[in-house]
């Protein structure tokens, strides 16, 4: 078999694979066979978007959930090889391809979202960072630290509260507050914390890496909330920073 020949059977072998309904099969291949592969195929990429979506999956009727990730088959260009990116090449479907319809609950991207940062985290291969010795400095030094964000610590906004939905919990209608979220890892294990939005703004500060001190970006933090006292957003800022300290959030 030539190279052009071969490439053309793989070809008509992937499209069939991907829309076994409306694609046929290389002829002279058996139909049985063709049958194992598809249901091999599909039903792997099934298993691991489930496996990284279960709250999601959970919202969803076995008809309208297997409709959900034939339609991802089918149209999404996947650019990695690895199972273990399926759930990102999913998510990014969902994202930039996907048109929602009546069955797809109205905060489907930002659950779907919320959940793919929990398992990006917990198979990250970013190192958990040491801050034994920050943690024992006195507040005066500890203000003169250039701190940053951990890797593995995810400051995230929504408009729904993504991390209490589930089959009980539908909201029909965004709330009037967004729901703020610090994900991360410690200990290998992938945890969150309810946060606000002076946090939020104090971690993305932190994130910027510009080699200012903590003192300094605690005062242009409370230069932003224009707060008549200074002083008291170094204090606020203090006893928050030291509890990330103890999350590895900070380091």
């Amino acid at each position: 078999m030539s190279k052009s020949n071969l490439q053309q059977l793989q070809h008509s072998m992937a499209s069939h694979l991907r829309d076994p309904a409306n694609v046929a099969g290389p002829a002279d291949i058996e139909r049985r066979r063709l049958k194992i592969y598809q249901d091999l195929i599909f039903n792997n990429i099934e298993g691991f978007i489930s496996g990284a979506f279960p709250v999601l999956r959970d919202l969803y009727s076995d008809e309208h959930w297997l409709a959900l990730v034939r339609t991802f088959v089918i149209q999404h260009e996947s650019h990695s090889p690895y199972f273990l990116h399926i759930s990102q090449e999913f998510l990014q479907f969902l994202q930039n391809e996907y048109e929602m319809g009546p069955n797809d609950p109205m905060f489907m991207l930002e659950l779907a979202h919320y959940e793919w940062t929990e398992l990006a985290l917990d198979v990250s291969e970013e190192k958990e960072p040491d801050t034994t010795e920050l943690q024992s400095l006195d507040d005066a030094s500890l203000l003169e630290q250039s701190l940053r964000l951990s890797p593995l610590a995810w400051p995230l906004s929504y408009q729904f509260p993504v991390h209490e939905i589930g089959p009980d919990f539908q909201p029909e209608e965004a709330p009037e507050q967004n729901t703020f979220l610090v994900v991360y890892r410690q200990d290998e294990d992938v945890k969150f914390i309810q946060s606000n939005a002076v946090t939020i703004r104090l971690l993305l500060l932190l994130a910027e890496q510009d080699q200012r001190s903590l003192k300094e970006v605690l005062l242009q933090l409370a230069e932003e909330m224009q707060h008549p006292e200074p002083e008291q957003i170094l204090s606020f800022g203090l006893g928050l920073v030291r509890d990330m300290l103890s999350k590895l959030i900070l380091y």
